[in-house]
């Protein structure tokens, strides 16, 4: 990773802009599909219905870089956590104030059948995100919002991934711990949708059993709005 230089003056930066009257964030998501909004041909996620809502001239005007990936596991997205936003736009040769990520979902899958084993190794996959949760602190504030439930009765997905209840949670978990341990706000939408009750989290999800499809989105974009950890801003 590139060493980052002249930390304190960029935090007294974001400290000036959030002290303004009309203060005018930087944020990038950073994750898998859930990030990128596949499944979700009306409103092209809920990142990218976040978006839209600091799109109007009398908004704050925030620029919320999406920069999910279908298919991603935690050690591609932290391969790629500084290096895609360095080079855009407003962020150039700076960080960014905030960081959303969201991952996890691909690396509990298991590959072949259903005893496979999982597409990232459990302990693999711990010390690959607290690696990750740690680089991106140094950065700037972040938050993560967790992954939503698959519908197992789709499995398998694309013929070879088989994702199921037991192995989200398992994953969740950790990574819901790792983000305690790291003082990082973390978000479980899968245990919130499952307490919502079958039938509501099923008509959130697309035909693949995979991907939430626009209800799930922009069910999943209130959730967010919603959430106290990102009141002081995403409210603004």
């Amino acid at each position: 990773m590139q060493t980052i230089a002249n930390v304190s003056n960029l935090s007294a930066s974001r400290v000036s802009r959030a002290g303004s009257d009309a203060p005018s964030l930087r944020i990038v998501a950073l994750g898998d599909s859930l990030i990128y909004g596949f499944g979700d041909p009306e409103g092209g996620g809920w990142v990218e219905r976040l978006r839209r809502r600091w799109m109007a001239p009398d908004s704050p005007a925030h620029a919320l870089y999406n920069l999910g990936v279908r298919g991603d596991r935690v050690q591609q997205v932290a391969q790629r956590l500084e290096s895609e936003f360095r080079h855009r736009g407003e962020l150039r040769h700076r960080v960014p104030d905030w960081i959303i990520l969201s991952v996890g979902m691909n690396d509990s899958a298991r590959l072949g059948r259903l005893t496979g084993k999982n597409f990232t190794d459990f302990d693999d996959f711990q010390a690959d995100l607290d690696s990750l949760l740690a680089e991106a602190q140094q950065l700037c504030s972040v938050v993560f919002v967790g992954m939503t439930p698959v519908n197992e009765d789709k499995m398998p997905f694309s013929n070879c991934l088989y994702y199921n209840h037991a192995d989200q949670y398992r994953y969740k978990e950790a990574t819901r711990q790792l983000c305690q341990a790291q003082d990082i706000p973390y978000l479980d939408i899968f245990d919130l949708w499952l307490a919502r009750g079958e039938s509501w989290w099923r008509s959130r999800i697309s035909q693949d059993g995979l991907h939430p499809n626009s209800a799930g989105y922009a069910s999943l974009l209130q959730d967010f709005l919603q959430w106290e950890a990102v009141q002081s801003w995403v409210q603004s």
